[in-house]
């Protein structure tokens, strides 16, 4: 969960957005990452961050390997997976009011917050073959704190009503039994939706880009190509 106010989340849906149109990000290739990678990391981090990460490049390996895995085993290894980590407020962790780290910094640091958690979750679903027009990460307020919190929905299909995994309450609930949960808005790679427009996605000439969400790819892509 966020310590700023919902106020301030909202506002990121009008003025604190940049208009570039909605930036789709491409597969990160996390499948792919070889041995300069997992150097880099130890470097920068030491040898149980490199672990973390190679067991997550395992899990999605193991999940392609299988090949027979449903959308809901996905969803459940990807939730379980990333909910081990510790949760840190982004101030304690990064040294600012409000970061979006990486799927390699989280893991790398062993600590994160609810947009590092679904930032991650969402990652590792697009790369073990879960279409990304089926996730979108979301923006709500956690009604019994009073606070912005972020998780992963998944639309079994485009009307149906979302899956929402969470670092809160860790069991994959209907969005309708998460009554704790209000939606705000909601993006992916390939749109936006505001949840008070009943969850229609924003005309092509009206999307706008995330900055945060832009740094992160942007981040991942430097990760990559060490």
């Amino acid at each position: 969960m966020k310590k700023l106010p919902l106020k301030g989340w909202v506002q990121l849906v009008g003025s604190a957005l940049f208009v570039a149109g909605f930036a789709t990000l491409a597969s990160a290739q996390f499948l792919d990452m070889d041995e300069k990678v997992f150097e880099f990391i130890e470097r920068k981090y030491d040898r149980e961050a490199r672990l973390r990460v190679e067991n997550w490049q395992d899990l999605m390996l193991s999940s392609n390997r299988i090949g027979t895995l449903s959308d809901r085993e996905k969803i459940i290894s990807a939730n379980d997976f990333f909910n081990q980590i510790e949760w840190v407020s982004d101030l304690e962790h990064w040294k600012k009011e409000d970061y979006w780290a990486t799927p390699i910094e989280t893991l790398a640091t062993n600590g994160g917050d609810c947009e590092d958690f679904s930032i991650g979750k969402y990652f590792t679903l697009s790369e073990i073959g879960v279409d990304t027009e089926k996730i979108r990460i979301t923006y709500v307020k956690a009604l019994d704190y009073n606070q912005a919190h972020m998780v992963l929905a998944y639309y079994p299909s485009p009307e149906a009503e979302p899956l929402i995994l969470d670092n809160i309450n860790k069991t994959i609930l209907p969005a309708s039994q998460r009554t704790d949960l209000l939606p705000i808005y909601s993006f992916n790679g390939e749109g936006l939706w505001l949840a008070k427009a009943r969850g229609r996605k924003l005309k092509a000439n009206s999307q706008q880009s995330l900055p945060q969400w832009g740094e992160v790819n942007k981040r991942m892509l430097e990760e990559l190509t060490k």
